[in-house]
């Protein structure tokens, strides 16, 4: 009978999921990070976009964004978060950003906030301000009425829409001739 030749085989040794994310956990604290505490504040959806800049900018990737975050959390916030995984284990092992964004910001942002915010947002125009006072007051209220400006073209039309009668003008006049705005 023939014997089988001994095959070795090398192991390859990987640093573990566990290992890793202690790492990025590292990197994460040097950076300055925000805290969450508070209920019903308008400070809410800027945690959440401060969080996941930071994120995103040293590279973490999308299912350790949640637990990130609520590494953030602190008081009342963080025993909200404590409760949900608890009743719902399962979900928040493979919780998205987008659904973890969803849910704590229907949690800690009150319907009367978003309504209100909403309400500004459609009755926004440029008046007595420069076009750049406009455009960061726009953008921040857009942030909160997501729905009304779903895609670039909706947001551009709205944004036009609420600038100066005389500017107004002069944007449909270079639209009309397509000249270009660089």
């Amino acid at each position: 009978m023939a014997t089988q030749p001994v095959v070795l085989v090398q192991v390859v040794v990987c640093a573990t999921t566990i290992e890793e994310e202690q790492l990025r956990l590292e990197r994460y604290k040097k950076y300055h990070l925000p805290t969450f505490s508070e209920l019903a504040t308008d400070d809410t959806q800027g945690f959440l976009e401060e969080c996941h800049c930071i994120l995103h900018t040293i590279d973490i990737v999308e299912m350790s964004e949640v637990a990130f975050t609520t590494f953030q959390l602190r008081g009342v916030t963080y025993q909200w978060w404590q409760a949900y995984e608890l009743g719902s284990q399962a979900e928040v092992a493979s919780l998205t950003w987008v659904q973890f964004s969803e849910i704590f910001l229907r949690e800690f942002v009150p319907q009367s906030f978003w309504d209100a915010w909403c309400a500004e947002f459609k009755l926004l125009y440029q008046g007595t301000m420069s076009v750049s006072e406009y455009g960061i007051r726009f953008s921040d209220l857009a942030r909160h009425a997501p729905a009304l400006v779903a895609t670039i073209r909706k947001r551009v039309h709205r944004f036009i829409e609420g600038l100066m009668h005389g500017i107004r003008l002069s944007i449909a006049q270079e639209l009309e001739l397509d000249v270009s705005f660089q």
